[in-house]
Formats: structure tokens, sequence, C-alpha cells
């Protein structure tokens, strides 16, 4: 499992990440999603220890990812498939890692075959491989200690579409038989077929987070009005908060008659009320995250 308390991080005036937290189970995958800037790999690279935080916590089974023995054994960690020996051969890659974690070098055959690595590809040096190939080493590194953990960011870079296929079976399974995954990811649509739980971070912050299908079923209502100024007053004094703000369009979590009844009643006009989960998961992601990437960019 993997538990996050309050992560922030700040370099000097700029806050990247800011009072982050949630919490990913056993037997799930959990997308962790957001636009370029929003804080995904800075959270990330907190979590296994790579960036110190200015406030909070993270643990991977109850442990701090720099208190783990053989962090390999336990969590599996792909965050950039570039951070790779390009000297070596992609068996050599792996050999290293096996010996460096205390695994058996015969399982280097078999995590490679794992991944679709073949002979030919295992004996080529990695400066050759393209990026989806470096993905796919990634993965087989990442897999190689047997972790009951995995922390992936944009594994998918690279893939193309059968291995982005292949990709999501491979997670699936590893979730199925008891692990957890955390997957950030900008393909959307592959992040609602394989995860169980969404985490939406925007602007440093989580903007969202919950079982994906009820926060898809209950992704609120959107709506616009002559005045948007008058109508987030009305909203937020009934306590129905907008979560963000695009072109003036409003993202309220509320049922469209419960809304639409606040602004007739503060005599606002209206120019547009429906249900927010008509897009999917793509709707959902631009709505809680427009507002929050303006904010970002004016910091």
């Amino acid at each position: 499992m993997i538990q996050v308390d309050g992560l922030t991080r700040r370099y000097g005036h700029h806050t990247a990440v800011e009072d982050v937290s949630f919490r990913c189970e056993p037997g799930t995958v959990t997308g962790f999603l957001g636009p370029n800037g929003a804080g995904k790999s800075t959270t990330m690279r907190m979590i296994c220890g790579l960036t110190p935080p200015t406030a909070g916590r993270a643990t991977i089974g109850g442990r701090a990812y720099r208190d783990l023995p053989n962090p390999g054994r336990e969590v599996g960690v792909l965050l950039d498939a570039a951070a790779q020996h390009a000297g070596r051969t992609g068996r050599g890659v792996l050999v290293v890692a096996a010996r460096t974690m205390g695994v058996d070098v015969r399982h280097v055959d078999a995590a490679l075959a794992r991944v679709g690595l073949n002979q030919v590809a295992a004996r080529r040096r990695v400066r050759a491989y393209s990026l989806g190939m470096r993905q796919r080493l990634g993965l087989a590194y990442a897999l190689l200690g047997d972790p009951r953990t995995l922390i992936l960011d944009e594994p998918a870079n690279g893939l193309d579409p059968e291995g982005i296929f292949w990709m999501r079976g491979l997670l699936r399974d590893f979730a199925d038989r008891g692990g957890t995954v955390l997957l950030s990811s900008h393909l959307l649509r592959e992040v609602e077929a394989v995860a169980d739980r969404l985490v939406v971070i925007g602007g440093g912050r989580v903007v969202a987070d919950g079982d994906r299908d009820e926060l898809l079923a209950g992704a609120g209502t959107l709506v616009r009005a002559h005045d948007p100024a008058a109508l987030r007053t009305a909203l937020t004094a009934a306590g129905l908060h907008p979560t963000s703000d695009t072109d003036g369009v409003l993202l309220v979590a509320a049922e469209a008659g419960a809304v639409g009844q606040v602004a007739a009643d503060a005599g606002v006009a209206l120019t547009e009320l429906r249900p927010a989960d008509s897009g999917g998961l793509e709707q959902l992601f631009l709505s809680l995250t427009a507002g929050a990437s303006v904010q970002e960019a004016v910091r």
C-alpha cells in the first residue's frame, strides 16, 4: 500500500506540490493524472525518496522508501526510461540490477521475455534502443525483484497501440494478483480502461480522488452564465463550491436541478447547464484541471 500524507514541495517562493494526500490500496491500479507542470512527477519522486519533501510524508507498506532494506524487492519504479546505462546491453542492465537486489541472475531472461524483448534485443546496446524498447526494459527492471508495488511515470510513452494494449494487460494482471500500482499517464483512455481509482492533481493540489466509476458517474454539472462572477458567488453561498473554471464554464459537484435552482433563486441567467460526465474521463480531467492550470501559469 502507498500512503501519501500532506506532501508539499517548495522551491524558493514557488510551490510545486501543496498538501497532497491519497492512498493506493493493494489489488488496485490508481491513475495519477494532471496536466504538465501539475506536480505529478515531483510527487512521485518524493514518494520514491528522490526529492525530499518540504512537508508531509509518504510510505510504502508502512515505511518510507529510504527505510526499505532492499527497495527493488518491494517496489518497482519506472520514472524515466532514458535513465539507463546506454553502453550496456539490455540484458547487462538487468544482470547488474539482479546482482544489486540479490535476485538470481537466471531470472533475467524470464523478465526480458515477460516484457517482449527477445534475445536479439537483449544483446543490443541500450543506446540503440527505441523509446518503446527502453520503456519495456524499464518495466522489466521494475518487475525483476518481484515487488508488490509498482510506481510508473508515463510508462506508455513510445509504445505502439499493440504495446499499450499489452502494458494494460500486464498492469491489470499485476493488480489482480494483489499488487499495488500507481500509474501516471497522459493517455486518458488507457487510464480509464485499466484504473480502479483516480487521483487528479492540478496546480500542485489534489482536485479529485476516488473510485473511477464513482467519479465518472458523479462528475457533477457544467454550468455557464452571462455573469460568471455572480453565479460563482451564488453557488458558493449555497455550499456548492465550483472546482474549476474554463472559458466561463463552472464544474459543480451537484445535480443539474440543484445548480439550476440556486441560479434561479439568485436571479442569475444561465446559458448552459448539463451533466459533466458525458465526455468520460477526458471531460472530467479537463473540467477539473483547467482552472488549476491557469492558476499555475500565473504563479
